[in-house]
This record gives C-alpha cells, sequence and structure tokens, in this order.
C-alpha cells in the first residue's frame, strides 16, 4: 500500500484520470452541499490528503480518516494543515449523525469481505438525517488487474451489487453510474495484457505502478480532454458501461444546516 500511495502522490496533480475524476465527481459533492452554509464532510479513506484538500475543504469542514499510517503522512504535511485520523471506514471513531456528507472515493473496493455491509452502515451512522454520501469504486470484475494488486483490491463492483449494499445499509440512491466509458477500451486492453502476462507478484513488484504513470504528455492531454467531455455529457445521461462507479445516496430524514 505504501508503494501505491507513494504513485498516487505523483500522478494526482496530473494524471489524466484524476482529472477525470474530479470532473465526475464535482457536480455530485456540489448537489449534496447544495443548501448548507458550513457543512461538516467526512472522507472515509483519504489517503494522501489531495481530495479532502482539493474538493472538501474549500466546500466545508472537511477531516479525513484513513487506516494507512503513510497516506495520514503524506495528508499531514499539507500546508492545508488537515485534521486527520487514523480508522478504517468499517470502525469510524465518530458519534452518530456528526456529518451533512461522508465520502469515500476508491476505498470500499479493498474492504475486506466480512467488513463490506458494515463499510456502508458505518457511513450512514454518521450520516445527519438527510445528508449524502458520495462513493466512488472500481466497476467490471473482468477488469481485475496489475494495478489490483497495488491496491489491494478485494472485488471490483456491478451496479447491481452496489445499489443493493448503498440501499440495506438505510440509504435512498439519488444518482448511480458508470464513469470513464471513453477509457474502458484501453484499460481493459491492458488488463488483458496483464492476465497474458501474468500479474505482478505483489505490491512492490514495479510492474503494479505503470497504469499510475503520468503518460508522456500529449496523450495525458488527449485523454484528459477526453474524460473532462464524457464527465460533461455523464450530468445528463448515465453511461452504459465504464471502469468505475459513481453513487450518490441520501440517508432518509429531513436536513438541517449547523
Amino acid at each position: 500500500m505504501d508503494r501505491l500511495l507513494e504513485a498516487t502522490e505523483r500522478a494526482e496533480r496530473d494524471h489524466c484520470w484524476f482529472h477525470g475524476f474530479r470532473a465526475f465527481v464535482t457536480p455530485l459533492l456540489d448537489r449534496a452541499l447544495a443548501g448548507h452554509a458550513a457543512p461538516a464532510i467526512l472522507d472515509c479513506g483519504c489517503g494522501t490528503g489531495n481530495n479532502l484538500a482539493r474538493l472538501l475543504r474549500p466546500r466545508g469542514r472537511a477531516v479525513g480518516v484513513d487506516l494507512a499510517w503513510r497516506g495520514l503522512q503524506f495528508a499531514s504535511q499539507r500546508p492545508e494543515r488537515l485534521p486527520l485520523a487514523q480508522a478504517t471506514v468499517a470502525r469510524l471513531p465518530f458519534g452518530d449523525r456528526q456529518f451533512d456528507v461522508v465520502t469515500s472515493f476508491d476505498v470500499l473496493q479493498c474492504v475486506a469481505d466480512d467488513e463490506e455491509p458494515t463499510a456502508f452502515a458505518e457511513m450512514f451512522r454518521v450520516l445527519r438525517p438527510g445528508g449524502h454520501a458520495v462513493i466512488n469504486v472500481s466497476a467490471l470484475p473482468l477488469l481485475h488487474g496489475g494495478h489490483s494488486v497495488l491496491t489491494h483490491e478485494v472485488r471490483r463492483y456491478t451496479r447491481g451489487r452496489l445499489r443493493r449494499l448503498v440501499q440495506d445499509a438505510g440509504f435512498e440512491v439519488r444518482r448511480l453510474t458508470y464513469t470513464f466509458a471513453t477509457l474502458l477500451p484501453l484499460i481493459a486492453a491492458v488488463r488483458f495484457l496483464h492476465r497474458v502476462e501474468g500479474l505482478p507478484a505483489s505490491d512492490q513488484d514495479q510492474d503494479a505502478t505503470r497504469e499510475i504513470d503520468v503518460p508522456p504528455r500529449p496523450i495525458n492531454a488527449m485523454l484528459t480532454w477526453l474524460v473532462r467531455a464524457e464527465a460533461r455529457a455523464a450530468r445528463t445521461i448515465n453511461p452504459p458501461i465504464g471502469s468505475s462507479l459513481l453513487c450518490l445516496a441520501r440517508r432518509p430524514g429531513v436536513a438541517r444546516d449547523h
């Protein structure tokens, strides 16, 4: 996991995938935070703190938790002086109904099978009535590949599985869509080659970090343009397939500003 965090720290600023991720997530965050003057936000699995600093803190009183100490070290060194805690999403160190918005970005696919339902239930527990969860996960089991070894990926989600888990935890699903349809052919080809060549033996294998390396500038610029264009289109349509799944869910009840 340390290799992943170090590679992610290098890529978050420039890699086309991260540009696309932020473009997909931002409209759902704005929707979740509408009507809140100073919302309390929890990022479950904050990693290096990049999303906490760039996406969440400008929008409210944001705190991050992560199980990996190396990720928290990266996050603690940011100039924003982020509030952080070491914890797992399956056992959040907060009381009931403490937050207006809870986020989980590419973390739940790494949670152990026996803790998966608990993780969704924990996010529901710490939300105030009327609060929202914004969740992003890896999609399509066939895309398991070398990067999955680096991230310690336990599973990849289908739309049906994610919807069921969200609803079983008590949430109302407000939006559930695949993303990164434009990159899917490229990602599928790379993952197929991984299967032919053999997956990396461990997260220490150099091949495991290849996908997170920033592509050459012209290619990265072209792919960034593609995913941003898809993100604009995704504001009104749901792509039928993609390499990630993005969900906006709401805890039933009346939202109150604090």
